[in-house]
């Protein structure tokens, strides 16, 4: 089975900063994903076929999971997506949260879900999403889908994974024969992103080292690479006494800092010090606004391959139950 799309035609239109260093902006670059995405669903529609529905399944009241459904229901408007939203409650079982994914991925109207995480207290992630088939694991990130990762025949790759390779590929940095580091282990990002670019091609055949809060003399390790990409949530971990000149930074870390000057109260930081990598890093995707609008726009992507992979026989159930909800 083919892996996932490749990512639009490389643009060079990022912006420079006041001593050299590129600012990768990740905004035009999820322009062209929506684009691509919103062709194929009116493709899809040219052959009395519903559009593809993405159902977004959270737990707990009141968090950002709230809002970041609210998010993806206009990124999928954007796409030509149908989106639903289920918020569960914080004090939901093991047993009926997996009995609603098995739900999901039973209903012939649903292309894809995705599972807000971390999850609260002792549930377990992985063994909830794991329920879903594999194209139908729109976040890339359950059992199946990270073991053909691994095994060089993906079928959905993870979000933030693919937006890293992305971003490399449309400022026409090609990850082939580079050294790379990857700073974080985790299984929905930082260890996805690793396996994708050792895949074999012109998009991958980086050789790549990943760190972790375990790595000894994490300095050292950060200064061989030539692209690093930081997936830790620590601002500051980035900065050019442990970056090489020139190297690219593609900055996946995200925390937020209490700021009353700004409207939301917070600040978003990235784990790179942009300020002082400034004129010593080759390129930087800035925090917000890098890695964050191409990330979800690949899941959009995600959500029609998943009703591309589902097949003629989805189609067909969804003929007898009436059509898309």
């Amino acid at each position: 089975m083919s892996g996932p799309p490749a990512t639009p035609a490389p643009d060079r239109s990022s912006s420079i900063g006041t001593s050299g260093t590129l600012r990768w902006e990740g905004r035009s670059l999820a322009d062209q994903l929506y684009a691509r995405t919103r062709s194929r669903v009116e493709s899809i529609k040219k052959h009395a076929r519903g559009p593809p529905l993405l159902a977004s399944v959270a737990v707990g009241e009141g968090g950002p999971f709230n809002v970041y459904q609210r998010q993806q229901g206009k990124m999928a408007e954007r796409a030509g997506i149908e989106f639903s939203a289920t918020l569960l409650p914080e004090d939901v079982t093991q047993h009926d949260l997996e009995a609603k994914i098995r739900a999901l991925a039973s209903d012939p109207s649903v292309s894809g879900v995705i599972l807000q995480h971390p999850l609260p207290g002792s549930l377990d992630f992985l063994r909830a999403v794991s329920l879903l088939p594999a194209a139908m694991d729109v976040d890339g990130v359950g059992s199946e889908n990270l073991g053909r990762l691994a095994a060089h025949r993906p079928v959905q790759v993870p979000a933030v994974a693919q937006a890293s390779r992305d971003l490399l590929l449309h400022y026409q940095v090609r990850p082939e024969g580079r050294r790379v580091v990857v700073v974080g282990r985790s299984e929905t990002v930082g260890i996805p992103t690793a396996l994708l670019l050792l895949l074999r091609g012109p998009e991958g055949d980086a050789t790549v080292t990943v760190a972790h809060s375990r790595s000894k003399d994490l300095d050292s390790i950060l200064r061989t690479g030539e692209i690093v990409i930081s997936c830790v949530g620590r601002p500051g971990l980035l900065r050019r006494s442990n970056i090489a000149q020139g190297a690219f930074v593609v900055d996946v870390g995200l925390s937020t800092t209490p700021d009353p000057s700004r409207p939301t109260g917070v600040r978003m930081e990235g784990d790179a010090d942009a300020r002082d990598l400034e004129g010593w890093a080759g390129a930087i995707t800035p925090v917000p606004g890098g890695v964050g609008p191409v990330t979800v726009a690949d899941l959009m992507g995600n959500c029609a391959r998943a009703y591309e992979l589902l097949g003629e026989d989805r189609v067909r159930e969804r003929a007898k139950d009436g059509g898309a909800r």
